[in-house]
């Protein structure tokens, strides 16, 4: 039975810093300085610290609005120049933007003048920092970007990991957090009233390929017709190699060339009732719905089939050895931005970024080199006889400032609105970049009793809006201390994407309908939908959905991911012609970074690209 706002807690009263999600565009003008001479940064306090504001973050109210206004056709209003000159403008303020500014000091000297231009209220892009203390001790979590994949690493990513002093092995050393995997009673999938008729947690089950022969008695279990279930039975448990005939050319082109959907239909029996259990399953590490990818990118992420394939993997294959810090990927922005202004944060380090106080009063301070400005949104950038300049709106203000070189580190899909000079091939392959919408959530819990109580760190929510939920605790680095044996107050992370509508039948057609829908909701329904799942799932463990929520950070990142060429909907493109390589070449003196330029959404994607483009001005 659905439950009422009242009943679910809806009309429980947060601080007033756990709503500042609907902040307009006209009331962040009203708050910016009249001079337009520094960002907002300038103003902020300790009450007004991005990293501990709540409500819907991510891209939040304020930071899209001029650059939609300007896909949209708007005209440029007349802009006041600051008589602002740099040797470096760098337009986004996420690692790659940041790594940008770090690489030309190393290239041009450690003076040279740069300005780094963001349209949020905080640095690092994806890699956001979420920091809540309204349990007491802070509790830190991931509002973008996990982990880094260092096994990956080019030379040029492992050199700046160095330069920061991240040692992977030291980091390993300090996590117990495993996404779930770990739990006392392994990895669970919950099935929802309002899908399945009853509200069920099923334990020790896991889509993926390597719990064949391990899950089949929990299936058992499922609040699914038995035909379903014995699909799903067959789907673990059958042993063939269905492309023994095959070549090794025709058994490639089969798999690339079917969805994982249509696989599981045509090859391995199941009916729309047990496929439905996979269709979100990408929706965070993909952030796609699962029509979009073939059979072959559905086993390279985990998913079952292999064993019809004549193929089996085993659990302990399943071996995803990332490091991480406990907000994410924030503290290499935070490491950046103290390699960049040391005054925002002296004496931080490696050793002690998660704690470390950030001044964001000094981020754009007019007596450093590098300055870092929040709050506005670059709608122009023009190459001029003697170098670059670049125009931004700054609240309610439109003004430039001029440079000797410019790299944007900036979505792809952005630059022919903000450079319509350039030539048409490289705007038509800047457009060919559709991001993947993502979202997490975060949820701080007065306690992990209840999650404690049924024995789970991670749960599947296959029908309901955000697929994955997990507790995220047990990255003890940076001088942060939240072992996993620790009951108090914790961060639960919400991670997916929207489903797109069915009629939504192109790939870019699904990520711009799932992207709309994404920019539709307000913070209320989204709010409405965690505490729905939150009193349906922990209820029986003895948790008050009424009481036991201290806070809420929704992040939401309509262009999320950096678009990925998928087998389905993309060619073999010829080396040196693919979109992201035509749309990343240099124009005068603007280069182009950020991991749209490498089409892959890696954080040492973003670092190689911010040397490349670097490397590339003249």
């Amino acid at each position: 039975m659905t439950k009422s706002d009242q009943e679910l807690g809806m009309n429980r009263r947060m601080t007033r810093r756990d709503f500042i999600q609907d902040t307009g565009l006209a009331a962040l003008a009203a708050s910016l300085p009249s001079g337009v001479q520094g960002s907002a940064s300038q103003q902020t306090n300790h009450q007004n610290y991005p990293p501990t504001r709540t409500g819907l973050r991510g891209s939040h109210p304020g930071s899209f609005e001029a650059a939609h206004a300007l896909s949209d056709g708007a005209r440029l209003a007349t802009a006041t120049d600051l008589n602002e000159h740099y040797d470096l403008v760098v337009v986004g303020g996420g690692i790659s933007g940041l790594a940008a500014a770090y690489y030309y000091q190393r290239r041009f000297g450690a003076k040279a003048k740069i300005l780094i231009i963001e349209n949020h209220d905080d640095f690092g892009g994806h890699a956001r920092r979420n920091e809540f203390h309204q349990g007491g001790q802070m509790r830190l979590s991931l509002g973008g970007t996990h982990n880094l994949e260092h096994w990956k690493f080019s030379d040029t990513a492992n050199r700046l990991m160095s330069d920061l002093g991240i040692n992977h092995q030291k980091l390993r050393e300090s996590m117990e957090f495993t996404y779930g995997y770990g739990a006392k009673n392994g990895d669970a999938i919950w099935f929802d009233e309002e899908t399945y008729g009853t509200n069920k947690l099923v334990y020790g089950y896991t889509l993926e390929n390597w719990s064949l022969g391990q899950s089949i008695e929990c299936i058992d279990e499922f609040p699914l017709s038995a035909e379903a279930k014995d699909q799903l039975k067959r789907l673990y448990t059958t042993r063939s190699n269905m492309l023994r005939d095959s070549s090794k050319a025709e058994a490639e082109a089969l798999l690339s060339g079917i969805s994982y959907p249509d696989f599981l239909r045509q090859y391995a029996g199941l009916g729309n009732e047990a496929i439905q259990l996979f269709n979100t399953s990408q929706h965070g590490t993909w952030g796609v719905e699962l029509r979009a990818l073939s059979a072959a990118e559905g086993f390279s992420a985990g998913l079952p089939g292999l064993n019809l394939l004549g193929a089996v993997e085993e659990m302990e294959d399943r071996d995803y050895p990332v490091t991480m810090f406990p907000d994410g990927n924030a503290s290499v922005a935070r490491l950046l931005v103290q390699k960049l202004i040391p005054e925002v944060s002296p004496g931080a380090n490696v050793d002690n970024i998660a704690l470390a106080k950030f001044d964001y009063g000094r981020l754009d301070d007019v007596a450093s080199s590098v300055r870092l400005r929040l709050n506005s949104t670059v709608v122009n950038a023009h190459n001029t006889a003697d170098g670059v300049m670049v125009t931004y709106a700054n609240g309610s203000q439109t003004v430039s400032v001029t440079s000797n070189h410019c790299v944007m580190a900036c979505y792809h899909s952005m630059l022919p609105h903000l450079l319509p000079e350039l030539p048409d091939e490289q705007k038509e392959a800047q457009k060919y970049n559709v991001k993947m919408p993502l979202l997490l959530a975060n949820v701080l819990l007065k306690s992990s009793k209840s999650m404690d109580k049924l024995g789970i760190d991670h749960v599947s929510c296959p029908g309901r809006m955000l697929r994955d939920l997990f507790m995220f605790k047990g990255i003890n680095t940076g001088g942060y201390a939240h072992p996993m044996d620790d009951d108090g107050p914790v961060p639960l992370v919400f991670w997916g994407s929207l489903s797109p509508p069915p009629e939504a039948q192109t790939f870019k057609d699904q990520l711009r309908t799932s992207r709309e829908k994404m920019l539709k909701f307000n913070f209320s329904d989204y709010e409405r939908e965690i505490r729905t799942v939150l009193d349906g799932l922990l209820a029986p463990a003895g948790f008050n959905v009424q009481e036991d929520i201290l806070a809420i950070t929704v992040n939401r990142w309509p262009h999320g991911y950096s678009y990925e060429y998928l087998d389905l909907w993309d060619e073999d493109f010829e080396e040196g012609k693919a979109p992201h390589e035509v749309a990343s070449r240099p124009y005068g003196r603007i280069t182009f970074a950020n991991s749209d330029a490498g089409a892959s959404a890696y954080t040492h994607v973003a670092i190689d690209e911010a040397y490349r483009s670097v490397s590339q001005l003249p």
